[in-house]
Formats: structure tokens, C-alpha cells, sequence
């Protein structure tokens, strides 16, 4: 933009040409005035050339006037001819009206001023050229006609070098005030671009965002921290226009921030439960005291637990990966040797000995084969298949191979057959885990384990449960549930239900239970296939 500018003529400032046009009309009023004002006092006479020259002159200024508008679009030539028809009128003043001509020359530098300033500077040397051709002109005729002497003309070159001085000033002046016109302009553009930058980066961020000025007003907000907060976008446009107090909106936000302490940040996010919802909270003042106006940061604290659960989650899985190929070895080598030494007659005591060391390498092994299986959770492999053919044959697979009679662990499939998408070997685990768990925790009896399968009222979700009739969950242990190596059994791994969990997530599914002291009820919801 500023190389365009620099190498095509600007449209002239409207408020100089208007400064221009006024000066002008003034002027030339003026003029004629002072030439009027004698016939309205003495007897009229013949009007002189003068006269009907500053009447041309002014009606020429009224013209411009009443056309402003029109003219003030007007750049090139049509401007260049109107300032040296200005200077042309002045100059023929200063011939007809020889007792005024130190005044009339003071008008001349005011003009070359304007000039200098409508045209950027660039042609006030040019205008003063004119001026001063026409005023040695002028004096030259003045000497040869009316015989005054030739050092007459120290007056016509000062006020020759006057012009051209002023009209030099003029052009450096106005270089410098467009310099900074454009110096301002850049950087307004450069405020403007970074103030969209940071509203995108605002509104696009994972975080709430509120600014407080020093009067604990609303003056600024995103989207995010609308939906964290659970408030209306127009609820907090409307408390921005009406300059609503923090207080009256978010009063458990304002007494946490009454509570921080007057420097610049907050070091840590504090905890803040609204509308069901953990929120982390954070303060951190505009200025040096947070008095004078804070930026408060709403953070989804559900979200940054599951993200470091997820870090930490990730880097344990690679070492644990690495770990457990290692200690397969030397584990097969060690059941390998406790079968041979069963196979001996060996004491009781020693028996016994050799069975819990298989029982336990069994154990590892089992730990490891969950945590390999835990790192292709994201390897998934889905297909298209019926729900109730997989059920129906996973059901007859786990009792025979966990050895539970029929009566004992109960199926419900509905009638209408249904498809999902999922990785086979996936929900086959997630269903074992689930169904071995509730077996377990159950009373081992009648109807004590159910499996079903329905279909949610929307038409959209399958819902497979798994329901056992045992003790419930202990509410201590809840939270924890799905927590890796958390167990209550002595001889379990406590990857069982995690692994469920991640395995369902993996493959866009969820799982959820409800637990009381009749049962623990457990609930894997897929999306149908579109068929």
C-alpha cells in the first residue's frame, strides 16, 4: 500500500482543500471589499480595471466554494491549474494595486503555503517558480512604464526568495508529516492484523478466557468460557455492554479472586466446581497489581487430568513394553522348570512350594499378555458384523472355557438383529474382562450373572450388560476404578477393567456401570452400523 501511494498522486486532504478554498474566498472578499467600499461612500464613478478584476477574482472564489465537493475529488491537472490561476490573480493585484503590494505579497506566501500542502509538498517549489516570475515580471514592468529606479528590486527578489523559502519549508514539512501519516497508518494496519491474530487466538483456544478491568467489570470473553461456565454468549455480550459487575454474574469466581493475593500471577489453578463441572481457575493480573484488572483462565479440570493421566499412561506403556519382553524369558524358563520338578515324587511341603510358583508365573504372565495388549489398544482392526451372533457365540465360548453352567449365567438377546462396527478382538476382551469380573464378585448361583443386549429408544446405540448380583462396588474405590493395577484381589492384576475402558474408547465406544448393594451393573454402548 505505502509503495501504491508513493507512485501515483494522492487525493488531497479534504480538510486543507476546504482550509484552501475559505482562505481563498476570504481573500479575494476582502479585496473587492476594500475597492467597493469607496462607491458607497463618494458619488459613483467609472469602476477601474482593479475592480473588475477582484470582481472576477471573487466570484471565481464563490465558484470553487459552492463546488467543493465535486472539485475536492478532482487531482492533476484541474488542481494544479486552480493554484496558478490563484497566484496569476494575486500577482495582477499586486500590478493594479501598487500601494498594497507588501500585503498582497503576504497573501502570495499564504497561497504558496496552501499549495505546498494540497499537493504533498511536491510542487511548492513550482508554485513559488510561478510566483516569483510573475512578481519579477510584475517589478520589471514597473520599472520600463512607470520609470523607478533598477534597485527598486531588492523588494521584488525578498519577497522573491520569500516564496521559495516557504515553499521549501512547506515541501519539508509536509515529507515529514506524510512520513509519519504513513508510519501511522503501518502501524495501525500492524494493530489491527495483531488484534485479529489475537482474537483468533482467543476464541480458538482450548481455555476459557475473562478479562476484569480494575472495576471488576466484564470487558472481554470467549466462546470456550461460555460453554465451560454453562452461561449464554448473549448473557455475556449484553454484561459487556452494560458494564456488569464479576460479582453479579460469577460470585464464586469473584470471591476466589478477593482471595488471590495482590501479584502479578497466580502460581497454581485452583479448583472450582460449577454446574457439576471441575474447573481450574487461574489469575493473572493486567499490570503490576492485580487491583488494576485480571485475565482469568478457566480450564476444563477433568480434560488436563485425563491429558497427564494419558502422558503418564504413554510413557509407562513403552517401559513396561520393554520390560515384559525381557522377563518373558526367564519366566518361560522358570515354568519350564517347576513342570519338570511336578513331574517328580516329590515331598508334600515341596509340592505345594512348586504349585505356588507356577501359580505366580502364571500370574506374571497374564500381566504381561495385558500390558502388550494395552499398547495395541490403538491398532484397531474393525469390521462389520451382527451383535447377536457374536454374543450368542462369545456366551457359549466363556462358559464352557470358565466352566459356568447355563442356568448360573443368563442370556437376553432382542429379537431384531442389529450391526455394529468394532474390532472383534477388542470387544471379545472387553466383554471377557467384564463378564469374568462380575462372575468373580457375584453370588455363583441362579440368574447370579446376565448378559443382555437392547437397543437404546433412539434406534441409534446397542447397549450390552453385563449385571451380577454380588455386594456392589465400595464407594472408596469408585473414583478408582478404572485406574491401572487397581484390584482388590489378591491373585489380580488390576488391568482388567482399564483395559476394558481404553479398548472401548479406542473404537468409539463407552463404558459405564451403576453399582448398589444388590449388584454391579456394567454398560457398553456402541453406535449401530449405517447400513
Amino acid at each position: 500500500m505505502t509503495a501504491m501511494v508513493s507512485t501515483r498522486e494522492r487525493v488531497p486532504d479534504s480538510q486543507h482543500l476546504r482550509l484552501y478554498s475559505l482562505f481563498r474566498l476570504g481573500a479575494s472578499g476582502m479585496l473587492f471589499g476594500s475597492q467597493l467600499w469607496p462607491y458607497f461612500r463618494n458619488a459613483p464613478t467609472e469602476p477601474s480595471v482593479s475592480f473588475w478584476l477582484l470582481l472576477i477574482f471573487f466570484l471565481y472564489a464563490i465558484a470553487v466554494s459552492v463546488s467543493f465537493e465535486s472539485l475536492q475529488a478532482e487531482r492533476g491537472l484541474v488542481l494544479k491549474a486552480q493554484t496558478s490561476l490563484d497566484i496569476v490573480f494575486l500577482v495582477l493585484m499586486m500590478h493594479f494595486l501598487p500601494g498594497n503590494q507588501s500585503g498582497i505579497g503576504l497573501l502570495l506566501i499564504i497561497n504558496i503555503i496552501f499549495a505546498g500542502l494540497i499537493s504533498d509538498g511536491r510542487f511548492a517549489l513550482f508554485y513559488a517558480a510561478i510566483a516569483t516570475i510573475g512578481i519579477l515580471l510584475e517589478n520589471t514592468f514597473q520599472v520600463i512604464h512607470r520609470n523607478l529606479p533598477i534597485n527598486d528590486y531588492s523588494n521584488a527578489v525578498l519577497l522573491s526568495l520569500s516564496c521559495f523559502a516557504t515553499a521549501w519549508l512547506a515541501q519539508t514539512l509536509t515529507a515529514r508529516m506524510q512520513s509519519s501519516e504513513n508510519l501511522a497508518t503501518q502501524r495501525g494496519q500492524d494493530i489491527e492484523h495483531l488484534a485479529k491474530t489475537n482474537a483468533l487466538i482467543t476464541r480458538e483456544m482450548p481455555n476459557g478466557v475473562l478479562v476484569i478491568d480494575q472495576y471488576q467489570q466484564l470487558k472481554h470473553y470467549n466462546q470456550q468460557a461460555c460453554k465451560l461456565l454453562g452461561l449464554e454468549e448473549t448473557m455475556l455480550q449484553a454484561a459487556v455492554q452494560l458494564h456488569t459487575p464479576l460479582e453479579r454474574l460469577m460470585p464464586a469466581i469473584m470471591q476466589l479472586l478477593q482471595t488471590a493475593p495482590a501479584s502479578n500471577a497466580t502460581s497454581d489453578a485452583v479448583k472450582l466446581t460449577i454446574n457439576n463441572r471441575d474447573l481450574g481457575i487461574r489469575f493473572h493480573a493486567i499490570s503490576e497489581n492485580i487491583e488494576n484488572g485480571v485475565v482469568i483462565f478457566i480450564e476444563d479440570w477433568s480434560q488436563i487430568q485425563t491429558q497427564a493421566h494419558q502422558v503418564k499412561l504413554a510413557a509407562l506403556g513403552r517401559l513396561t513394553a520393554n520390560i515384559a519382553h525381557e522377563i518373558r524369558n526367564p519366566l518361560s524358563a522358570i515354568s519350564h522348570a517347576t513342570q519338570l520338578l511336578q513331574e517328580d515324587e516329590l515331598q508334600p511341603g515341596t509340592g505345594r512350594m512348586l504349585q505356588i510358583i507356577s501359580d505366580n508365573v502364571q500370574r506374571l504372565d497374564q500381566i504381561i499378555k495385558d500390558v502388550l495388549e494395552l499398547n495395541r489398544r490403538d491398532r484397531t482392526n474393525q469390521d462389520q458384523f451382527n451383535i447377536n451372533t457374536f454374543v450368542q457365540e462369545f456366551y457359549q465360548q466363556f462358559c464352557a472355557v470358565e466352566k459356568i453352567d447355563l442356568a448360573n449365567f443368563t442370556l437376553d438377546l432382542p429379537t431384531k438383529e442389529s450391526t455394529i462396527v468394532f474390532d472383534r478382538r477388542h470387544i471379545n476382551q472387553i466383554l471377557w474382562n467384564l463378564c469374568k469380573n462380575g462372575w468373580r464378585h457375584s453370588q455363583q448361583q441362579v440368574q447370579s450373572l446376565q448378559l443382555k443386549v437392547v437397543s437404546d429408544k433412539s434406534g441409534q446405540f446397542i447397549h450390552i450388560t453385563i449385571k451380577d448380583d454380588g455386594g456392589g462396588i465400595d464407594p472408596h474405590i469408585q473414583p478408582h476404578l478404572f485406574e491401572p493395577f487397581m484390584t482388590t484381589e489378591k491373585t489380580g492384576t488390576g488391568l482388567g477393567l482399564f483395559i476394558a475402558r481404553e479398548l472401548a474408547e479406542a473404537n468409539g465406544a463407552k463404558l459405564n456401570y451403576t453399582s448398589s448393594s444388590n449388584g454391579t451393573q456394567f454398560s457398553l454402548t456402541v453406535k449401530k452400523a449405517i447400513v
